[in-house]
């Protein structure tokens, strides 16, 4: 990772070694996210999500993991945001996770693709109420006039639905990022930091060392 200086004195003494991967980027991004999860870091979940259009022109924003399996890892969205727009021109993405406790940096790139409707309508049903409504209410990633007509148009959602079921939106849901890479990163002294990259190959995953 670029950027300024730091006191090297705030880097664990740590190190990553071929020996401590598993063969599995999915059972060695497990490990690392549960040590995460059981550390001080305020958010292991939180990962940024990079798509472009077309043409190749990048955007990023910070988006929440929702699950993951050997299948892929799950956020879900607005279908008609930005990020939305750009995934269904071209599925080509990228996550990073970055865990400043542990001095750990995942990313991973493949391809990404909408979860099937009967996915999305059943996790949508776990969502808090509020969540439920606000996916009705905003118009991802469009321009609005202000605050107030959000706030409006959840009261008024509130008012019609009641106590009764809301349903998932159309434009709401799920989507899945397959991975055709992985590259894990511990930090150590003097920048010369350990890089590790999984690369997908027919018969596995073929593991290779980077310089930092």
């Amino acid at each position: 990772m670029g950027g300024a200086e730091h006191d090297p004195r705030a880097y664990p003494l740590r190190e990553l070694t071929g020996v401590d991967l598993d063969a599995d980027p999915f059972r060695q991004f497990a490990h690392w996210f549960e040590l995460a999860r059981a550390g001080n870091d305020p958010d292991p979940h939180a990962m940024t999500l990079a798509t472009a259009t077309r043409d190749g022109v990048p955007s990023a924003r910070m988006v929440l993991l929702n699950s993951f399996d050997e299948h892929g890892f799950v956020a879900y969205t607005n279908y008609d945001s930005r990020k939305g727009q750009e995934l269904a021109v071209n599925p080509y993405a990228a996550l990073v996770f970055y865990w400043p406790e542990l001095r750990r940096q995942v990313r991973i790139a493949g391809t990404m693709a909408r979860v099937s409707r009967d996915e999305s309508e059943a996790y949508f049903r776990t969502r808090p109420t509020g969540s439920r409504l606000g996916a009705w209410a905003s118009p991802q990633s469009t321009v609005i006039v202000g605050r107030e007509a959000l706030d409006q148009r959840l009261e008024e959602l509130a008012a019609e639905y009641g106590e009764g079921d809301i349903p998932c939106p159309p434009h709401w849901g799920g989507l899945r990022l397959t991975p055709s890479a992985f590259e894990f990163w511990q930090s150590r002294p003097n920048r010369l930091h350990d890089r590790f990259r999984y690369t997908r190959q027919t018969s596995g995953w073929l593991i290779e060392r980077l310089a930092p």
